[in-house]
This record gives structure tokens, sequence and C-alpha cells, in this order.
């Protein structure tokens, strides 16, 4: 084990074995593997989005095989999907990458200003599928937050007891922010506070803009001063707020845009502290050929 991964490993020190194995074979899988840095492939959005929506402009994408393949192929550190998709590739591809089970969901059909996720896989579902973490959305700023966090408090003891890795998906939305304020800087710090607070060992959020959603949380950005302008600065500050670096903090990769903006951006978020990031549409709506290139240029910014 090298001085970085045994570093990483010793934050989670109050964890089982298993849990430790587990973080470690994902920090030690693919292209990317014992460096501290990993890029993950989710693929939820069939769920979240509908199928059109996702897979319509690679149509390939429509078979839950093509997004393993293709992490594969890619050298990932690991593939997040639900409980369907896993249980399509689960058996086939048994111990070749690190699996994360998205144990709850949302659907765009829902149009109610407060989102809640619905449960939609197990703790059980997981290990059975061989599973080494399993995730969780929450949305920090919905009415519905007590019910979140408490779900979410009790599917991560279970999991933690039977050794699995948890995941959060921090993603603040809801009646309590404006649109605007769902990707704020203070907003998106809380967020990634929030998820460590509730013990997950891995926490995925939105890169943040330079927007203060709340007028408290102005005043002390500046009294203090603290620096907004450039993503590399508010990399730093989220990393900062999930106890100053020592638990791993990927950000995603968000709407499909151009190439060159998504590769402008994780060199912002590599220089900014990261440990890496979770990209979906932005990859697997490519063409093969093209995602491999694209994700290969990824994988080597943070490898720089």
């Amino acid at each position: 084990m090298n001085k970085k991964i045994n570093e990483i490993l010793s934050w989670y020190s109050s964890e089982n074995p298993g849990i430790l194995r587990n973080l470690y074979r994902i920090l030690m899988q693919g292209e990317l593997g014992g460096t501290g840095k990993m890029v993950i492939l989710p693929v939820d959005q069939g769920f979240e989005h509908g199928p059109a929506r996702s897979f319509a402009p690679n149509p390939a994408g429509y078979d839950p095989e093509y997004h393993v393949n293709l992490a594969l192929k890619a050298g990932l550190n690991a593939h997040a999907a639900p409980l369907g998709s896993i249980q399509t590739i689960a058996t086939k591809y048994a111990g070749q990458i690190p699996l994360i089970l998205k144990a709850n969901s949302h659907d765009t059909l829902d149009i109610s200003g407060d989102p809640i996720p619905a449960v939609t896989a197990s703790v059980e579902d997981a290990l059975r599928l061989g599973c080494s973490a399993v995730g969780f959305t929450i949305y920090p700023g919905s009415s519905n937050f007590k019910q979140m966090y408490e779900e979410v408090k009790e599917a991560a003891l279970e999991a933690k007891r039977n050794g699995l890795v948890v995941v959060i998906w921090s993603y603040p939305r809801g009646s309590g922010l404006s649109k605007k304020g769902e990707t704020a800087l203070d907003v998106v710090a809380y967020a990634a506070q929030i998820a460590a607070q509730l013990g997950a060992h891995l926490i995925k959020v939105k890169p943040p803009s330079s927007h203060i959603e709340k007028e408290e949380a102005k005043k002390v950005y500046e009294k203090y001063e603290i620096p907004v302008a450039s993503l590399t600065d508010r990399i730093k500050h989220v990393v900062q707020g999930a106890f100053n670096g020592k638990r791993i903090v990927i950000f995603s990769g968000g709407p499909a845009k151009g190439r060159k903006e998504v590769l402008q951006e994780i060199r912002q978020i590599r220089e900014g502290g990261a440990f890496g990031s979770i990209i979906g549409r932005n990859s697997f709506q490519r063409p093969e050929k093209e995602a491999l290139d694209f994700l290969g240029e990824i994988i080597n910014i943070y490898k720089e």
C-alpha cells in the first residue's frame, strides 16, 4: 500500500475491515489506482430523467451492459447504477470492477417543489449482487430533509455493519433554495458538510458557482474574505467543508456540454484538490470510441 492510499484510509480508522477493503478496492482500481484520485461512471439517468433523454444520443446506452463495458475499457474506478441495471450485469462482470448500488431514486414525473427520493434497493441487494458500496441521494433545502436524513442514517448503519462503503449524492434543491442557490458556493459546501456528518465515506456534489445564497453566509464570506472568484478556489472551499479534506469529495460532470468546456472544468476541479469526478451523460452519450478518448483525457488530467 502506497503512502497516499494509506493516508486516505487512515481517515476512516473507526470503520471495520470490510469497509476499508472495499474502499481500498475502489481506490486501487483502473488507470488511477493508487493515485488517491478516481473517476466513476454513474448511470442512474434512465431512472432520474427517462430513457430517451438519457440514451437517445447514443442508443447503445439503452443496454446496461454497454455502461459497465465502457467503465472497464476506460479503466475507471467504479460503476454506479440502480438495482435493475446492476442485476443485469452483476453475474457476468462479478469481481471485474467495483459496483455501487444506487439505493434510492427520484424521477422527473414528480413536479413537486420539495423532492424526496424513494428507497428503491436495499443493503441486502448490494450484498447479494457483490457490490462494494451503496449510494444514496439527499436533497438539502427540501422540506422533506428530515425523512431523507433519517432514512440514510438507518441504511448507512446497515451498510457499514456489512462492510459496504457509503456514497452520498448531496444535491441541494427544494423550497428552501432558489434555482441559482442549488449550486451556490455556500450551499454546496454546506451540502458536503451534511453528507460528511451523515457518515458518508465518499461524497458527490456539483461544481459550485460564485453565487452566495444565504444572507447570513454572505456576511461571513465577506468578513473573512473567502475566495469565490475562480472555480479552483471554490472547489478548495467545498473540500475544506468535508472535514478539511478528510472525506473523499468528487464532483459531477453536470448537464451534457462541449468536450473542451468539460476538460477545462476538470482541470480546475483537480487544481482545487478534489479527489476526482463522476461523469455520466458527458461520457456515455458520446459514441464509444469518442467516450473512451474523452475519459482517457480526464484520467490524464488527474494523473498530472
